[in-house]
């Protein structure tokens, strides 16, 4: 395909820059290398919607009474990403070559970035910025996998994967280098890059020396795992209140 039929397909649904495969992720380069090459080819075009006006490379994307999204303004999707059926964007944004699942919430102010994966059923909330990666190709976009909760103002970049059905609690930060530290059993155990699915996260901190002094730095660490008998649709609070720290 060409690189003009590549962001085409990818604006329908048709391919994707990562898609699940097994118990991982593959990812497609040369449908990265592509929106990368579209962003080198198109030129800055000034445009109008309504009162809003542009000033881009990258046209909008159109069609949302057909696909059966909702959009509420202003939020803006890039063609080249995809919406699924059911999806609603509250005021947002999401950049090309994402792909999100069906009746899935992109809530106020929140942002998917380039190539990111959302799955079904997923709630971002107020504020979540899932970080974007094109380049190198072959770098593995972030990854939240269906029926996954991210709580206000969550950042989740760098490739990490968030496994179906987590619940990340407001203000968890991850990258791929932020250590996820389950703290349910005996023994701690250590993740990096990956939240397993159904565990249940919270902002953390732990020691570290340094020759100036002892020092606390950021990690996220699992309390918990959401139960066979809790409900998907439950609510943030209500995952939390089941380890003693919901409101």
């Amino acid at each position: 395909m060409t690189t003009e039929e590549t962001i085409a397909a990818l604006d329908r649904g048709e391919i994707r820059v990562a898609e699940p495969q097994g118990d991982g992720w593959v990812v497609h380069e040369e449908v990265q290398a592509a929106i990368l090459d579209f962003f080198r080819t198109r030129q800055m075009e000034p445009r109008e919607v309504g009162p809003f006006e542009y000033h881009d490379k990258i046209p909008l994307k159109t069609g949302y009474q057909a696909l059966g999204v909702r959009v509420v303004p202003p939020a803006v999707a890039r063609y080249g990403s995809f919406l699924s059926r059911g999806v609603i964007l509250m005021p947002s944004y999401v950049n090309i070559g994402a792909w999100v699942g069906p009746n899935t919430m992109v809530d106020t102010w929140a942002t998917v970035g380039s190539g990111a994966q959302i799955g079904a059923d997923v709630h971002l909330a107020g504020g979540v910025g899932i970080g974007g990666v094109l380049e190198p190709p072959g770098a593995r976009p972030v990854v939240v996998e269906d029926g996954a909760f991210i709580g206000s103002r969550c950042i989740v970049t760098e490739g990490v994967r968030i496994g179906a059905g987590a619940v990340l609690a407001p203000n968890v930060s991850l990258t791929a280098s932020v250590p996820i530290i389950d703290v349910t059993g005996a023994d701690p155990v250590e993740h990096r890059g990956y939240v397993p699915p159904r565990a249940v996260v919270v902002p953390g901190t732990r020691q570290k020396e340094f020759p100036a002094g002892t020092y606390h730095l950021s990690c996220a660490l699992i309390i918990g795992y959401r139960t066979e008998s809790t409900d998907l649709k439950t609510s943030l609070n209500d995952a939390l209140r089941e380890y003693g720290i919901g409101s």
